[in-house]
């Protein structure tokens, strides 16, 4: 798959890769939502590997939109963009999937001053709590909300989302280095779910100084061309 990205600012890395993976493994079908599409790389992977994704996608970064909808162009993959705040979103329309790689950095880090970085990254421009309350108001009735988010901040995350009637049902944790603590965590949570929670076995991304067999697996699959410009 090709993609234009900005030639400076934010650039999808490693974390979109494996939660397009991740998202894969549920066989998604229906009304697909990517909330923060960026340059559309996640939600157009999973629409070009399952055919029976209807992918819409809400990004208000107005060159994040016209990056997203370029390369949805280019490779020919259906696509409507919401170009807003995915909180003043449409909750007439519901959705059977939505997915998400979010702004996740904490208020306790330095923030850039870069504006495309800063809205690209910093949860403050997100909270938890408001993503989650929309996306429980945009789901369809036992459907699927499928993300990744800063590892450390998981304790808060499944308290947030059980307050809007979500439930965290598969969980696996990212780790740089067999021997480091988790630095991502990917999530599916369900509304309406009585299933316990599964622990997935970890996801090392490094062995050494090399990706791992797993994520060299990930990215053969995802078979992504970046070119970054400006358009």
């Amino acid at each position: 798959m090709l993609l234009y990205q900005p030639q400076s600012g934010y650039c999808y890395n490693s974390d979109s890769l494996f939660l397009y993976n991740f998202i894969n493994s549920f066989e998604p079908k229906g009304k697909v939502l990517d909330v923060g599409a960026g340059c559309g790389i996640v939600g157009l992977l999973v629409a070009r590997d399952n055919p029976k994704v209807e992918l819409e996608a809400v990004e208000k970064q107005a060159a994040f939109a016209h990056y997203a909808t370029t390369n949805a162009r280019v490779n020919k993959i259906a696509y409507r963009l919401h170009e807003q705040d995915f909180l003043e979103l449409d909750e007439n329309v519901k959705y059977d999937y939505i997915i998400s790689n979010p702004p996740f950095y904490h208020d306790g880090v330095t923030k850039s001053e870069d504006a495309m970085l800063f809205y690209a990254r910093y949860n403050v421009n997100l909270p938890l709590r408001d993503f989650f309350k929309k996306v429980s108001r945009v789901l369809k009735p036992q459907s699927h909300f499928i993300f990744c988010y800063d590892a450390s901040q998981f304790g808060v995350i499944c308290a947030e989302l059980e307050k809007v009637k979500l439930k965290a049902v598969d969980v696996q944790f990212v780790h740089p280095k067999i021997d480091r603590g988790a630095s991502l965590v990917m999530i599916h949570a369900r509304n309406g779910s009585k299933s316990l929670m599964k622990i997935w076995e970890p996801f090392i991304s490094f062995d050494g100084d090399e990706f791992s067999d797993k994520a060299q697996e990930i990215y053969k699959k995802a078979s992504t061309q970046s070119i970054k410009c400006q358009i």
